[in-house]
């Protein structure tokens, strides 16, 4: 590359033909290049990941419109303004699970976030306030914001493709904790399920936070009612209403190693 950046000034070394195929970002944005960018917006997280020695995860989903209690009074609506004690759960539950990392260096029960603010605001926070690093998986949206102030700096990553983004989030998930939330989380909800249900992913604990939320806009066993999903489909999650319950039904899952 170096030796590239010194070749002479022509109009055959001007001409885009030219550039490095690996430094020439037309040519990698091109349509016939998706298959390349997949790969490295797969690869470059997993690398950094591994050198970090990061062994598994435990994720945080949830909504990014749900206030600090602090201001809670600033909420769009009334029903926002309540689910503010979540972002006060969801803050605990990652400091203690990162009590928990810490013991293993931080290798293990690692925080994740998709970055933003709301839930994702609260669990990196948590981690931070704990002493420990967490990861932001962030994507680029047309709305979409710098990530939150408490991602870990180095576990900070952008992403393009969603796909990609899921496959980050769950690849290394120990656990996976649901808060309220709107399309967004029940996307991801509603992933990890069925990767679950079709044994395409080992079970592992799925916890919601906030029954009332959940069976409010989710009637599950109508569902199995219907016989769309099997009755031990409803097995596949669990509900909590606070960050100890969460953290007591990881720490009691069976298969679970502690540090």
């Amino acid at each position: 590359m170096q030796r590239a950046d010194k070749m002479a000034d022509t109009p055959q070394t001007r001409a885009p033909a030219y550039r490095l195929a690996f430094a020439d970002q037309d040519f990698l944005l091109r349509e016939e290049l998706r298959p390349v960018r997949f790969q490295l917006e797969l690869l470059k997280p997993q690398v950094i990941l591994d050198e970090r020695g990061i062994e598994s995860t435990v994720v945080m989903f949830g909504g990014a419109r749900i206030p600090e209690p602090s201001k809670s009074d600033s909420a769009r609506t009334s029903t926002l303004a309540e689910l503010s004690k979540y972002y006060e759960q969801a803050r605990r539950f990652a400091y203690m699970m990162t009590q928990r990392s810490l013991e293993a260096y931080g290798r293990e029960y690692v925080i994740c976030t998709g970055g933003g603010p709301g839930v994702m605001e609260a669990g990196n926070l948590g981690a931070h306030e704990a002493g420990g690093q967490s990861i932001g998986l962030n994507i680029v949206l047309p709305h979409e914001q710098a990530p939150n102030e408490y991602v870990t700096p180095d576990l900070s990553f952008n992403f393009h493709y969603f796909a990609i983004r899921k496959m980050h989030f769950l690849m290394r998930a120990r656990a996976v904790t649901v808060f309220p939330g709107g399309f967004g989380t029940l996307d991801e909800l509603f992933e990890t399920l069925t990767l679950i249900q079709t044994q395409r992913m080992k079970p592992i604990p799925v916890l919601l936070f906030g029954k009332d939320f959940w069976d409010r806009i989710i009637d599950w066993k109508a569902l199995a009612g219907a016989g769309t999903i099997s009755d031990e489909d409803l097995d596949l999650f669990r509900y909590v209403e606070t960050a100890d319950e969460a953290v007591g039904i990881i720490d009691n899952w069976q298969g679970a190693t502690r540090p």
